[in-house]
């Protein structure tokens, strides 16, 4: 892992792989880190330069100065990418909230991207784990964001997998970690309010960006897991449904990250897509 100062904020990022190989980038969803996608590195640096980055104000990044909105997430991974000498068009993998930055990037500069796969994505629907809902209400959201501890950390990674073996020790302190990071509990209420409130993710930011990533008909994949607790499975036809272009796929028995449940299958299903764009 390394760090480097972007725009005078310093950002952790991991890259494996033959710098000179089409790079692909990483992004992680909402309060969490490239940890995330750490699975997927050695199974395509490979073939690829492997770009897993904390966006600003998650992980272990320090957070932007600019109030966190999907612009802000998006406009700081491309100068990450700048300042660590990635210009080349990339191919964008994002989780959840990842996801969703992903599509703000390929609608904002669309030369830069080549492939775009959403995993479990936000963006699709109004629907969020009630968890998400509550930091809305006014000084309980800051407060749930206090308690993240070694009682209520491993409740919340259990939500995210269909199998609870996947709660390990180590997934569970690296989450207490991130939670007692100074920018975590401001920059998780900011884009939970730039996204959404107490009914759900808001519709207005939905419409507007899925019109535009659908006009562009880049090469993407749609991926989800069938037993979601986050973002509920059905998001995946309404992302077809805009995206009619789009390959997709639903992993059974998997949750809300299908590339650290089906790691080897993950790889298997976008690797094809990749292969086929010269970068």
């Amino acid at each position: 892992m390394k760090f480097e100062e972007v725009r005078g904020t310093r950002v952790r990022f991991h890259a494996t792989g033959d710098p000179a190989a089409p790079p692909i980038v990483l992004l992680h969803g909402i309060g969490r880190s490239l940890e995330d996608w750490a699975l997927q590195h050695p199974l395509l640096d490979n073939e690829y330069r492997v770009i897993s980055i904390d966006m600003p104000g998650f992980g272990l990044s320090q957070r932007m100065p600019a109030p966190t909105t999907l612009d802000v997430l998006a406009d700081g991974v491309w100068a990450t990418l700048d300042t660590i000498g990635e210009t080349r068009p990339v191919h964008l993998m994002g989780n959840s909230l990842g996801g969703a930055v992903s599509m703000r990037m390929l609608a904002d500069t669309p030369d830069r991207v080549s492939t775009l796969t959403l995993v479990n994505s936000a963006g699709f629907g109004k629907e969020v784990t009630v968890a998400l809902r509550m930091l809305a209400v006014p000084g309980l959201g800051r407060q749930m964001l206090r308690r993240i501890d070694r009682i209520t950390a491993p409740r919340m990674e259990r939500m995210i997998f269909a199998d609870r073996a996947l709660v390990t020790p180590e997934r569970v302190a690296m989450a207490i970690k991130i939670a007692r990071q100074p920018d975590f509990a401001p920059v998780y209420l900011e884009i939970a309010k730039a996204l959404g409130g107490l009914r759900g993710v808001a519709a207005t930011w939905r419409t507007e960006l899925l019109a535009r990533v659908a006009a562009s008909t880049k090469p993407t994949m749609l991926v989800w897991g069938d037993r979601d607790l986050i973002l509920p499975s059905k998001h995946l036809a309404a992302a077809r449904a805009a995206f009619p272009h789009a390959q997709s796929h639903m992993f059974a028995r998997t949750g809300h990250m299908p590339q650290i449940e089906r790691p080897d299958e993950f790889a298997g299903l976008v690797r094809p897509m990749l292969a086929r764009v010269a970068v």
